[in-house]
């Protein structure tokens, strides 16, 4: 059989042109020059029986094959007269469908499951801005989406970027999506459908009219706006001067507590690494002279971030991103809590610290009612030079009073309601322990997050009462206390952990820090960059550390990502200064813990264990 027969053969199926085109392509990537009467040897007929079956599947492109080389023994020639009338009815019906396809507005390309080019018609080409020689069977999707890229339709991102993005967006995700192409100024809705053999159907609809009429009505609205807007001012000119002083008022209130919330993310980032920095040296410096000075170093790291979280508590609670999630558990859980808490501390000034048992449960938040009562019974302590602090219950009603005595200073009458304001402290308050006088703040926003009334009572020299009123619910189980698990020492020696933050500072400390711990760190401003140092030093981490706002997405869709690549149950722990609650819901639905900024050493050392732990009993 010679290579201008298979040619001939081939063309009846796929068309002239295409033939050729593939044909040239085959003669050009081997470096030779098919003559029409040459013998087709096993490369070509290998080539030939695969671009085929393209058009006509496997098996008939098969038969085909068989029959024309048995095309001369007489036996065949029915079979033969046979297929030449199949192919001439195939062809007639492939010509119908492309000239159908070509008359469709969309663009349509097929892809088999090694997504390579397998169908498409003369609008796929020329909407994507495709030259003649991309427009063959078993061009490669890659290949499409790269030449794109280096063409620079689909932006100033690094090729390598643009096409593992497009190639998630079409064959991971599935999703339908619009890509604005720069170069043409096009834009094109693109929707992907799977195939049952596991190839997918791409379309492509030019909507750029679409968009260009919403853009154009959106500014138009904006106009009617402002000329409404404009009109209202005149009318209202006279009013205006009153309520904008008013406005200017609120802003500037507004203002300072949303660069409180902003800054608190860029404030905690330096802090953080600080503390990772003040561990690792305190580890070092263990029975050492200059241990102690490290330590010092850390209880001050500590006191900063002590009052920095309680100034962005003050400015959550302003902005109303501390929301409350109201639940129903017993009282004596917080007690036992606030008991560990401030029991060393009460010690070490000689005062007495007393929780009154109780078996009464609340619906209330559990973390900011825990958070009220902390500030209390730390207020009690700073401000008691002698005597004791003493927390509990009275029932009233369908309430609950928890009350916060200390036999501290006490309070005027005519200072009782200025303490609860932010940064105002009373002058023997401020003789007798340091601070900002922002814990009394905390407690009245909490309160009023709550609608949980907080009264006081107090007299100079006698002390004074601090009063929380909390709805009372029916009783509940006691919850089992959890026993703490002594790691041995050495626990995570080996363990590969990837790390990967925009901060190089919080790196190289997150780095010092686990490395000192015994473990293996590989480190990477985002995902990207993991994968391939990974897959240079062929490794897989058994656990990841990522922060959530990176240069390129968020860390959980990094985690994803990555999860994809290394295992759907890796280990993930995000670390971060947000502390919204939308990240946070995000995380717990995709199995992610969270450890907020500025993270505690030990804590994460205990996840660490832990993790390492499970996975060597599952192995």
């Amino acid at each position: 059989m010679t290579a201008g027969e298979l040619q001939v053969t081939i063309a009846r199926y796929l068309g002239e042109e295409r033939t050729e085109r593939s044909f040239r392509r085959y003669a050009r990537e081997r470096g030779t020059e098919l003559e029409a009467m040459a013998t087709a040897d096993a490369s070509l007929l290998r080539f030939s029986e695969q671009l085929l079956a393209s058009a006509i599947g496997a098996a008939s492109s098969r038969l085909v094959l068989s029959l024309m080389l048995k095309r001369h023994d007489p036996s065949t020639k029915g079979a033969v007269k046979l297929l030449d009338d199949a192919s001439a009815a195939i062809q007639y019906n492939r010509d119908l469908l492309q000239t159908a396809l070509d008359q469709v507005r969309q663009g349509i390309g097929v892809f088999d499951r090694d997504l390579r080019l397998i169908c498409w018609n003369r609008q796929f080409r020329d909407l994507l801005g495709l030259p003649a020689e991309y427009g063959q069977v078993g061009t490669s999707l890659d290949a499409i989406l790269r030449y794109g890229a280096e063409t620079g339709e689909y932006g100033a991102a690094p090729v390598e970027v643009t096409v593992a993005d497009r190639l998630e967006k079409l064959v991971v995700r599935q999703e339908t999506f619009q890509e604005r192409m720069l170069e043409s100024g096009l834009v094109l809705e693109v929707r992907i459908s799977p195939m049952p053999d596991g190839g997918i159907v791409t379309t492509y609809t030019d909507i750029t009219e679409r968009v260009m009429a919403e853009d154009a009505l959106a500014r138009a609205n904006e106009t009617l706006e402002r000329r409404v807007r404009e009109r209202t001012e005149e009318l209202t000119h006279v009013n205006k001067r009153l309520i904008q002083a008013t406005h200017v008022a609120e802003e500037a209130n507004i203002g300072k507590t949303r660069f409180l919330a902003a800054a608190g993310h860029d404030i905690l980032q330096p802090l953080n690494a600080a503390k990772l920095y003040a561990s690792v040296l305190s580890d070092r410096m263990k029975d050492s002279e200059p241990e102690e000075l490290a330590n010092n170093i850390g209880a001050a790291l500590e006191s900063v971030e002590e009052i920095l979280g309680a100034v962005l508590d003050i400015s959550r609670l302003d902005t109303g991103a501390m929301k409350p999630e109201l639940s129903v558990f017993r009282i004596s859980a917080i007690f036992d809590a606030l008991q560990r808490e401030f029991e060393p501390v009460a010690r070490e000034k000689g005062i007495e610290l007393i929780l009154v048992p109780t078996s009464l449960s609340v619906r209330s938040d559990r973390r900011l009612l825990r958070r009220l009562l902390q500030n209390l019974v730390s207020n009690g302590l700073k401000y008691t030079k002698s005597g004791k602090v003493l927390v509990g219950c009275r029932r009233r009603g369908n309430q609950v009073a928890i009350q916060v005595h200390d036999t501290g200073l006490g309070i005027p009458p005519s200072q009782q309601k200025i303490i609860f304001q932010e940064f105002q402290r009373l002058d023997d308050g401020m003789r007798a322990a340091k601070g900002l006088g922002l814990g009394l703040s905390i407690v009245e926003r909490i309160s009023r997050a709550l609608d949980h009334p907080v009264k006081l009572r107090s007299s100079i020299g006698e002390g004074s009462c601090f009063t929380a009123v909390v709805p009372i619910a029916a009783a509940v189980p006691i919850e089992p206390l959890s026993k703490p698990v002594v790691q041995p020492a050495g626990q995570l020696d080996g363990m590969c952990i990837l790390a990967i933050d925009n901060e190089p500072d919080i790196l190289d400390g997150m780095r010092q820090l686990l490395e000192s711990w015994g473990c293996l760190v590989i480190t990477a401003s985002d995902d990207v960059e993991a994968s391939h140092t990974l897959k240079e030093m062929g490794l897989a981490p058994d656990v990841i550390l990522i922060d959530y706002h990176l240069d390129n997405g968020n860390g959980i869709d990094a985690v994803i990502r990555l999860r994809w690549k290394f295992g759907a149950d890796m280990p993930a722990a995000l670390i971060t200064a947000d502390r919204s609650r939308p990240v946070r819901a995000t995380a717990d639905e995709q199995n992610i813990v969270i450890f907020n900024k500025p993270l505690k050493p030990a804590a994460l050392r205990a996840h660490l264990s832990r993790w390492r732990t499970t996975t060597d009993a599952a192995e």
